[in-house]
């Protein structure tokens, strides 16, 4: 892994300053996603902006950046939790949408369910205004290591 990842998960589990870690994920910064450290787990928020909007008649987020907003917050918490030499790559990613994205900001979490050797399995809850009402729930899986 390159100085740079070094440098930014470090950043990102000492000083809680996620902006390093993001940035070198370009579309996680192209969304403006944010991250806050918590216990075990970080609780990633990207602000509502109407250019993300998938349906203008109800003013609905779109399906895809929802999806890919979940990848990527599981992707930072592999990439916080593990001291891996590579950065995991997505194998699959499931996702059941609950109810739809109203305007308004998303978080999302993640909880790595199995961790192998060379695959980790992971679930991840996204939510608007209360986290005990999902509007989309997710699991994927990622490659480790190529070894």
């Amino acid at each position: 892994m390159s100085a740079r990842w070094s440098e930014a998960r470090r950043a990102m589990r000492e000083q809680h300053d996620d902006t390093l870690l993001i940035a070198l994920i370009p579309y996680a910064r192209y969304l403006g996603m944010r991250a806050e450290p918590g216990e075990g787990r970080l609780r990633v928020h990207l602000p509502f902006r109407e250019n993300l909007v998938g349906n203008p008649s109800v003013r609905a987020w779109h399906g895809g950046v929802t999806a890919a907003f979940m990848e990527n917050t599981a992707l930072l918490q592999l990439l916080v939790e593990l001291d891996e030499e590579r950065v995991p790559k997505s194998i699959d990613f499931a996702i059941d949408y609950l109810l739809s994205g109203r305007p308004g900001d998303l978080y999302a979490d993640c909880e790595i369910t199995r961790l192998g050797h060379r695959v980790a399995h992971t679930v991840i809850r996204c939510w608007q205004t209360d986290i005990g009402k999902p509007i989309a729930v997710a699991r994927a899986h990622f490659l480790l290591t190529s070894e």
